[in-house]
């Protein structure tokens, strides 16, 4: 597996990892939380890091702090198309694992940063031992599969200036800054245009004061005048995470699945032992 994230250095700053960053991890309950916790990991992954590439086995699961991934399904003749993205609202490396525990498509770190990671073989054990994180598991896939639904339409339809301001908000939501360190190339990629195509929008969306374009990245200027020139698909999906996962975009809470308590059934097929 071509992966070459580094872990994070125990005594860098003299204080023990935030695994809690990742919203998925904070919103929790204590105990199932203090399941998973001995067990989490945490890892910095570069730009630009392949995690899993189509087939690989998985052998982890992600919960994401700062870094932003990209699941990309890679064409014969070396096109991508972005499928899904993650970040501090949730995880990856699950929800092919329950069954084949094989990678969907090429993960692909598009922001640097760290997470945490735990192994896929405890990530079931946990799942199976406590009835709410299989619920907010469920609840996490199900908000994800939405994501990936109104991609697939959004691709379809809808122009790539509309599509470019979606981009962007979402990973807009998934920082805490507004300096996004993209580069056009990579825009052009997950878009799936030209770079051109990506430089020209660019312009237009800059000289609209929705951003700015500066060495290294792109700054968003006006999130509120980008949400109105982007498509509906952001706001479709970012309302199932909102509804799914109360506190995905803004501070949560513990306990914030509330909503979701009624008991879910999980239906899983466990497979091999990973080596």
């Amino acid at each position: 597996m071509p992966l070459e994230e580094r872990r994070r250095p125990s005594g860098a700053t003299g204080a023990p990892p935030d695994h809690r960053a990742n919203r998925f991890l904070a919103a929790l309950d204590l105990d199932d939380f203090a399941l998973l916790e001995p067990y989490l990991e945490a890892v910095i992954l570069p730009r630009d890091t392949v995690l899993y590439e189509p087939g690989d086995p998985i052998r982890y699961t992600y919960f994401p702090h700062d870094a932003i991934v990209s699941l990309v399904d890679v064409m014969k003749d070396g096109r991508l198309a972005e499928v899904a993205m993650f970040g501090r609202e949730g995880l990856f490396g699950l929800l092919s694992a329950f069954v084949s525990r094989e990678a969907f498509g090429r993960y692909v770190v598009q922001i640097p940063g760290s997470a945490s990671r735990v192994a896929l073989d405890r990530m079931h054990a946990a799942i199976q031992a406590r009835p709410a994180l299989q619920r907010q598991v469920l609840a996490y896939n199900e908000a994800l599969l939405a994501q990936a639904y109104h991609t697939v339409a959004c691709n379809a339809v809808h122009p790539v200036e509309a599509r470019c301001c979606r981009w962007l908000l979402s990973t807009h939501d998934r920082l805490d800054e507004d300096a996004l360190p993209l580069t056009h190339e990579f825009l052009a990629e997950m878009l799936g245009v030209q770079r051109s195509t990506v430089s020209t929008v660019l312009r237009g969306l800059q000289t609209a004061g929705l951003i700015e374009q500066r060495r290294g990245g792109i700054a968003v200027i006006d999130s509120t005048g980008l949400e109105h020139a982007a498509c509906e698909c952001y706001r479709k999906i970012r309302s199932r995470f909102d509804k799914l996962l109360p506190g995905t975009f803004s501070e949560p809470a513990h306990d914030c699945l509330a909503t979701l308590k009624q008991p879910m059934p999980l239906a899983t097929t466990r497979g091999k032992a990973q080596r």
